[in-house]
């Protein structure tokens, strides 16, 4: 089985442009990225192949500097996906090898957990039925607070996430979901809430890859923002997998300046 972990990094992003390239306490963000993918990597037995997709040299050449090979790619790619599978056909053109998974580790979220990484590429080495596979974490009820009090600043920084009673995904929502009766009842029952945090990184078996971008844009997708809902109005199903996570290092990604400031300060607990 040949995997690869290909790490979208864009530099012209809207809302946060060379955003990979930003320094978190001494290190850029695509650096930290690598690291995780690097660590992760020496965890499980297998041929997998580790690249940067990009449409800025700059970032390209920083990957060569990390070590990391850096793939340049359309600058027109709607999204992380469109980005990661362009990526891949470049792979799998040079090396003439068919790749049976692909990783996409998001560029802008160096707190990724390194378990999520390896949890991942083991679940599906272990059941290649899996058609697309992605990390959650259930908030403790101080860290569904602390996600509260920052969709105040940032409102759409965090995606939650509801399941079935297999750990498939049901939903995804830049909204916290679900909404909470009788919250107070709950909170007295246990240290967790039942909110679940999603981290946006996603493996998927190469054929449903592309087959979820040649799929029109969703209605709900292009109203969230979120493309993974494009699987589920399609029809595709989404395996989650359960991260621990030890308290407060539940983190979103970078997605603003005020994100960076976040990130920081949570590196001192570290």
């Amino acid at each position: 089985m040949k995997i690869a972990i290909i790490i979208p990094a864009r530099y012209a992003s809207t809302r946060f442009p060379g955003k990979p390239l930003t320094m978190i306490g001494g290190q850029t963000m695509l650096s930290r990225v690598v690291s995780l993918a690097q660590s992760a990597i020496g965890q499980i037995d297998g041929d997998i192949t580790l690249a940067v997709a990009t449409e800025d040299q700059r970032i390209a050449d920083h990957a060569a500097e990390l070590g990391v090979q850096g793939i340049m790619t359309s600058d027109n790619c709607k999204t992380g996906s469109d980005r990661v599978l362009e990526a891949l056909n470049i792979l799998e053109n040079y090396s003439g090898n068919k790749i049976d998974f692909v990783l996409g580790l998001q560029g802008d979220a160096p707190f990724t957990p390194i378990e999520a990484i390896s949890k991942m590429i083991i679940a599906f080495q272990a059941n290649t039925d899996i058609e697309v596979i992605t990390p959650i974490i259930n908030l403790r009820w101080s860290e569904l607070d602390r996600l509260r009090a920052q969709k105040q600043i940032t409102p759409f920084s965090g995606t939650t996430c509801t399941i079935n009673k297999n750990g498939q995904a049901l939903w995804f929502s830049k909204n916290i979901i679900p909404a909470i009766r009788q919250e107070e009842k709950l909170y007295t029952m246990g240290e967790f809430s039942p909110v679940y945090q999603h981290i946006g990184l996603y493996g998927y078996a190469a054929d449903i890859l592309r087959q979820f971008v040649s799929l029109d844009e969703g209605y709900y997708e292009k109203l969230e923002g979120l493309e993974q809902l494009r699987f589920l109005e399609n029809g595709i199903t989404i395996q989650t997998i359960k991260l621990n996570v030890p308290l407060g290092l539940a983190q979103a990604g970078i997605d603003s300046p005020e994100d960076v400031k976040r990130a920081e300060e949570m590196l001192k607990k570290l």
